[in-house]
């Protein structure tokens, strides 16, 4: 590009002269110019970026058009890009009146639940992200509090310093925080210096929460030796495919020229909570495929694909993992409470013993893949070694758990469904109000016709001891649902490429559900750039 210097005349023998800074001014758009934050210079028809001084070089196709674009400067100064600095800077505010916004709102609150989790990104830096849900404007609400980095140790009580200062800098009060959900980590649980003791200490009317879905995925975790080794034999089978590329490829073909629903195998991962009944639901579909595969790459792992009972064990696994999937599946989401998640595992522990009883009378019809196999390999076959592992499976899956899900919430009955449930526990005044609440046939209306959470806030001002406890166990957590999904979403954006990124404001953007007051900000802002 044709390019010219503008240069000062000055006496080659006179003093050097202070450096004169001059005041941008928007009248400059008329030369086609505007500033940076940095008050330099900045071209709105190439965007290039000059210096401060006058021995700078233009480019003279820029010098032409910017006499001709006049008024229409200020048009073109929105086709601008931004730099870097300059959208890192304006994601900073954003973020910080998100955060001001919410710590208003909490502080508001009659009381608030937390909900917390710890992992390590790209970097190998650990990240302490953590959640809020609070009452606003006769409704729950949950949004992210904060992502911090804990800079040295993961222990309860490092995680616990962060949160203590993040609470107590926002000026929000511990004595109104009722719930604290997290995973069940040693630094989570330690009786004294585990992050629930700890907040314990400092805020009295805090219950703890184990993760729901955490606790489903360790219960369904333990199987008997026969299933055990069907699991193993299959990742391997899975693992010998999918680890090579060549091999990955050479099946891909062969799914194709046998005309299959897949042609590719998913890898099992221990760390993902529907891993296994995905990984196991695609080889049994694949079933012909990998065993034709293994068969021509001479694999001692195809054995096991001729053998009838060793496929029957897969297919009921296939079935128990749908199962146990469809309660993780039903167990996560956004505004969930104890009482709604409690109910659903009571329901699948009932449907256990039901398998349990047919099971072992030989009936397998509530588990199609493993009815469906038994009903073609005919009845040259006894499965009455696999019905009775079965049994012994769904038996010891039933106390399992019963060992991880302890709780009994029969006594909040009443906050599900205040018009068919007593309170007997309650005192003597609250039962009365209580009365009162099923005989307003007002009520029944708005308690059909509205979420639960929103139910109760409605009558805070009429029956503020009922809302009291109601609240007390509506706003806690159930699991850390919100935390595993922020994770996803900070894997996204802490990239190898951004390793170094400090990401609590991108992902404060990314999560949140308060939207950043804009014209306040630009409000805020000076309109005329100046020293």
């Amino acid at each position: 590009m044709e390019k010219f210097l503008v240069r000062t005349n000055k006496p080659t023998d006179a003093p050097p002269a202070a450096k004169k800074l001059r005041r941008y001014d928007e009248a400059y758009l008329q030369f086609g110019f505007t500033a940076t934050a940095d008050l330099r210079p900045q071209c709105v028809v190439c965007a290039e970026v000059l210096a401060n001084d006058m021995h700078s070089t233009v480019s003279k196709q820029c010098l032409e058009a910017s006499i001709m674009i006049g008024d229409s400067a200020a048009a073109k100064l929105g086709a601008v890009p931004l730099s870097n600095d300059t959208v890192a800077r304006r994601i900073v505010d954003m973020s910080n009146d998100i955060r001001e916004q919410l710590i208003e709102f909490v502080k508001k609150s009659p009381y608030y639940a937390l909900q917390l989790d710890e992992s390590t990104d790209i970097a190998g830096q650990a990240q302490l992200l953590t959640y809020v849900r609070y009452l606003r404007d006769k409704a729950i609400e949950e949004d992210v509090l904060f992502c911090r980095p804990l800079q040295s140790h993961t222990t309860g009580e490092a995680i616990f310093n962060v949160l203590d200062i993040f609470i107590r800098e926002n000026g929000l009060a511990w004595d109104r925080c009722v719930g604290l959900c997290t995973d069940g980590a040693q630094a989570m649980t330690g009786r004294e210096r585990g992050l629930a003791a700890r907040v314990q200490q400092v805020a009295p009317l805090v219950k703890w929460t184990h993760c729901m879905v955490h606790r489903e995925a360790l219960a369904a975790k333990k199987m008997p030796v026969l299933f055990d080794s069907v699991l193993n034999q299959s990742v391997k089978m899975i693992n010998l495919i999918k680890s090579r590329p060549l091999n990955t490829r050479l099946f891909g073909v062969l799914c194709q020229e046998m005309g299959s629903g897949h042609e590719q195998l998913l890898l099992h991962t221990e760390v993902r909570w529907l891993s296994r009944g995905r990984v196991l639901q695609r080889l049994y579909e694949l079933r012909e495929e990998v065993k034709w595969f293994l068969t021509e790459i001479k694999s001692d792992l195809a054995k096991h694909l001729d053998d009838t009972m060793w496929l029957a064990s897969l297919s009921y696994l296939v079935d128990i993992f749908d199962r146990l999937n469809g309660l993780n599946l039903s167990l996560q989401g956004c505004e969930t409470h104890i009482l709604l998640l409690a109910d659903k595992v009571h329901a699948f522990t009932q449907k256990l013993d039901l398998w349990h009883g047919r099971i072992s009378r030989g009936n397998c019809d509530m588990f199609p893949s493993l009815a469906d196999f038994i009903t073609d390999a005919g009845t040259s076959h006894d499965f009455s070694s696999l019905f009775q592992s079965a049994s012994e499976h769904l038996s010891a899956m039933r106390k399992q758990f019963a060992t991880y899900f302890k709780e009994d919430y029969s006594s909040f009955a009443w906050v599900r469904d205040p018009f068919v449930c007593t309170a007997n526990e309650l005192s003597i005044d609250m039962q009365e109000q209580l009365i009162e609440l099923k005989s307003d046939s007002r009520l029944k209306e708005l308690f059909s016709s509205c979420p639960l959470s929103s139910f109760w806030a409605a009558l805070m001002q009429e029956y503020p001891e009922l809302c009291d406890v109601a609240f007390k166990i509506l706003l806690p957590f159930a699991s850390t649902y919100l935390c595993e999904a922020g994770f996803s979403k900070m894997t996204a954006l802490k990239t190898k490429y951004r390793n170094r990124a400090q990401i609590e404001d991108d992902l404060r953007l990314c999560l949140s559900n308060i939207e950043p007051r804009i014209e306040d900000l630009c409000k805020a802002k000076q309109a005329q750039v100046s020293h």
